[in-house]
């Protein structure tokens, strides 16, 4: 039994979920866990989007998502769904959880545990070790009232946030809102190294230290207290996960299913003043194999981008987010990934490693400032999970993963296997490769790639829709969190609905699994801001 738009309970309908990334897949598999009849079409041949996989020469890469946080998110949703994480995946600690190397000169892993960090950060700074203990406290602090009151909201009614919990921390809220993370970092540790391994975070919600507001130094809370998983096999068992758990709630999945229009019929707007809903859903088009189909639906679910759903799948008379207000918005960067294969072993390589420039300031301006350019050198992120997992890479070589944070800027170009990219986007991946090299300690890296491919800003767009070629969505500033996010919901369709990274409660894994849980909360008129509760395990 599910709700109607009026939150009226009703039998199941049939839903049609736009999308087959995480956020479209964990949608349709708890609304068909509902009762609904859910069918998810999916543009390219496999479902996953920025958490897809490709293979070659015995090599199998994980082309988005690599750090596997937040772990009771995903076990929640699983647990949903009937089952567990534990029962769907082998993870595994890594310990150190990463490894920074220092344009300066030298590097430092970061341990696993948090006493372990604690005395690490005292080695690098006097008093930092007990400074850090105050950071982490406060930082579990905000992600445990960020998970109890507005990570798990709709945002429908506020009366859920006049709690004692809530009121008892507005002021430092507030605080927290108001204060840039760089700035909150510098007043309690003065070596640039600690910046700035408690500032990159920010990256991960596809912001800047100098423009995320400091409640999310609840990050740090998340890789120094929790640590750092992998799901043994890569981040395709997720996926793979996802879909059984899909597909036995009744879910059926349409792969190569280009979805071009949002059909819709016209309606009378509700008693409600706020209601300017002139039409409702009744269902999709899509290409598939050449061949135009049209597919009823009472409810459709967009987990596609939000700047494509609402600008080119709606009329503009029925946009809730038109061109108008995309103009006002501030994308998260986009990226060059690049895909490696390399003969021999990386030991100066951890499973995650993390390459930071001197001058932190200049880099993150070049991407997100008013001019924008990519840094060079830049700061970078290099994944080799052939270092924890052996069925990645072929043996006697190792499975590399990198993503360098760039400019939102379509223009740069596309990548391509074995240099057949755009000329700019090769360039730019040989310089790369050329850092990596000299920074780690490998100085015959290049001569040693035995595969390349590498993916640049219209690809995400060509791919994924990605809103001015972004690799994660909006960036999580101030005015584009929590309630200033925009609504999962249409205010000029009814029964339209949004998911992914695009809507609350934002950018990553954890967030998109829980954008899907917001969909059932708003179906069912719950208006509450905890996770929904567990089945009871059987």
């Amino acid at each position: 039994m599910t709700p109607q738009d009026s939150g009226t309970r009703v039998g199941a309908r049939d839903v049609v979920v736009i999308g087959g990334g995480i956020g479209g897949l964990a949608t349709s598999a708890l609304l068909a866990r509902e009762g609904h009849n859910v069918t998810l079409l999916e543009k390219r041949g496999q479902v996953g989007g920025r958490a897809g996989s490709w293979e070659q020469d015995g090599f199998r890469f994980d082309t988005g998502p690599s750090w596997y946080l937040m772990p009771e998110v995903i076990d929640h949703f699983f647990k949903l769904m009937g089952t567990s994480a534990a029962e769907q995946l082998e993870l595994v600690k890594l310990d150190p959880g990463y490894r920074v190397v220092f344009e300066a000169g030298g590097a430092v892993d970061v341990p696993a545990e948090r006493e372990a960090v604690t005395k690490l950060f005292e080695s690098l700074e006097a008093g930092a070790g007990e400074q850090l203990s105050k950071y982490l406290d406060s930082a579990e602090d905000a992600y445990e009232i960020a998970k109890r009151r507005f990570l798990y909201s709709t945002f429908q009614s506020f009366l859920p946030f006049l709690r004692p919990d809530v009121l008892r921390r507005l002021p430092r809220i507030g605080s927290l809102l108001l204060q840039p993370l760089q700035s909150f970092v510098e007043k309690r540790f003065k070596d640039p190294r600690i910046q700035q391994i408690l500032g990159y975070p920010a990256v991960f919600l596809g912001s800047s230290p100098f423009d995320a507001p400091s409640m999310y130094h609840l990050m740090s809370h998340l890789d120094l207290d929790d640590g750092v998983l992998y799901p043994m096999g890569g981040f395709t068992t997720l996926i793979d996960a996802m879909r059984r758990v899909a597909t036995s709630a009744g879910v059926e999945i349409r792969t190569g299913a280009d979805v071009v229009s949002i059909d819709t019929e016209a309606r009378t707007p509700g008693r409600s003043p706020i209601d300017r809903r002139t039409a409702t859903v009744r269902g999709v088009t899509y290409r598939a194999d050449g061949t135009t189909t049209s597919i009823g639906a009472d409810i459709v679910v967009s987990a596609a981008d939000l700047h494509h759903t609402e600008t080119t799948l709606l009329p503009a008379d029925l946009q809730t987010y038109p061109e108008t207000y995309w103009d006002k918005r501030v994308p998260g960067p986009s990226a060059l990934l690049l895909y490696l294969g390399v003969r021999g072993g990386l030991p100066q390589l951890e499973h995650h490693t993390l390459l930071f420039t001197t001058d932190w300031r200049d880099n993150f301006g070049r991407i997100f400032g008013k001019e924008t350019s990519v840094p060079s050198p830049a700061s970078l992120y290099v994944c080799r999970p052939s270092a924890t997992d052996g069925s990645v890479a072929p043996e006697g070589h190792e499975n590399v993963f990198v993503l360098v944070p760039i400019p939102a800027d379509i223009t740069i170009g596309r990548g391509g296997v074995e240099r057949g990219g755009d000329a700019r986007v090769e360039e730019l991946a040989d310089t790369v490769i050329g850092q990596i090299a000299e920074w780690a300690g490998i100085p015959d890296l290049a001569e040693r790639i035995v595969v390349r491919r590498s993916y640049g800003p219209q690809d995400f767009a060509d791919d994924l829709n990605a809103w001015r070629g972004t690799s994660l969505g909006p960036a999580h500033i101030l005015k584009q969190s929590a309630f200033f996010r925009g609504s999962n919901r249409s205010a000029r369709v009814g029964n339209l609905f949004y998911a992914g990274s695009s809507t609350v409660p934002g950018i990553g894994i954890p967030m998109c699994l829980i954008s899907a849980e917001l969909i059932v909360k708003r179906l069912r008129g719950d208006t509450s801001t905890g996770p929904l509760p567990e089945p009871a395990a059987g």
